[in-house]
């Protein structure tokens, strides 16, 4: 932080004001007495200052942008945090490293002991597991949000949820059921059944849900290797403008299911009650989550964002896209 050294028609006061706050630390109360002025009229001159360019702020770290968009983020969206890295690779998956590490972080400072987490499935979510790394052992419980599918390790939620409990010290429990059913009348029963029943309570009543938020737009993304889609499947994702999903639910721009039929048929939370969990952290990185991402904060679906600043630009541009 500097006093501007452009020349200047500047009162002496003016000059002694801002050296005593900016450059000597000193308070505002502390001026005020130093000074005989009233602290209203101190806090004036400094503001003056700042307004008329007398006062430049320089940030002596990388990427200080960051927390400006962190903070238009907040503004635009309406969540309540928002947590940006910087891009430094055109290799998603480097990135993909980066915000899960960060998203690790954020876990660790949000979690108490006593806490459900309840977690989705996701190459995001194995990233986060991969990366975290407490310093103490957690009294926690983990959770599945939704039901499983097995043959891939980042599908397999009931693997991740295992090994999230593991690292922090805490214990899990498993959904037995598989993430869709055949039909929705099958779903409702799967979902009453006591060993899938124990697990969803536990889910919907979570302090902590952390999920991944999953782009639907190339048809080759993870989402597609959850379930085998017919090509009428496919169709209807494409021409109902299906831009995302999270907890394998398919979203539109706008926030709102898109694909109800299949949308019912999944066997874990609904979005009525993720929507319900106080802290709802969503983690998604590069820039073809742009679109997921805009509709599940339009849709206040995770309250809490972690991605990288190249991403969270585009994503400002989309909602305001979407707002006009």
């Amino acid at each position: 932080m500097v006093i501007n050294s452009t020349p200047r028609n500047v009162d002496r006061l003016t000059r002694k004001v801002l050296t005593m706050y900016y450059l000597d630390s000193i308070s505002q109360s502390e001026i005020a007495k130093t000074l005989s002025l009233s602290p209203a009229k101190v806090n004036r001159i400094i503001r003056s200052g700042r307004e008329e360019g007398l006062v430049e702020i320089n940030l002596k770290f990388d990427h200080a942008d960051l927390v400006q968009y962190e903070r238009k983020l907040v503004e635009q969206s309406g969540l309540a945090d928002a947590v940006l890295c910087a891009a430094l690779s055109k290799d998603p998956e480097v990135n993909l490293r980066v915000v899960a590490e960060a998203a690790a972080d954020l876990l660790l400072e949000k979690l108490r002991d006593g806490d459900v987490i309840c977690v989705s499935g996701g190459k995001a979510m194995a990233a986060i597991i991969s990366a975290i790394r407490p310093t103490r052992k957690y009294d926690v419980t983990v959770v599945p949000a939704t039901g499983g599918v097995q043959g891939k390790y980042y599908t397999d939620v009931n693997h991740l949820a295992y090994s999230l409990a593991e690292k922090l010290g805490g214990h899990s429990l498993k959904i037995h059921a598989p993430l869709f059913a055949d039909t929705q009348e099958d779903r409702n029963v799967l979902i009453e059944m006591r060993s899938c029943k124990e697990v969803m309570d536990l889910a919907r009543n979570a302090d902590i849900a952390l999920v991944g938020i999953g782009a639907v737009a190339k048809g080759s993304e993870s989402y597609f290797d959850l379930r085998n889609l017919s090509d009428e499947e496919r169709h209807v994702i494409h021409e109902n403008h299906c831009v995302g999903e999270i907890l394998a639910h398919l979203i539109n721009i706008n926030g709102h299911s898109c694909f109800d039929s299949l949308n019912q048929k999944l066997v874990g939370l609904t979005i009525e009650e993720l929507q319900k969990i106080p802290v709802r952290i969503g983690v998604a990185t590069n820039i073809e989550k742009v679109d997921p991402i805009a509709a599940a904060l339009a849709g206040k679906m995770v309250n809490t964002l972690v991605s990288d600043d190249v991403t969270a630009k585009s994503v400002l541009e989309k909602l305001k896209e979407t707002a006009l």
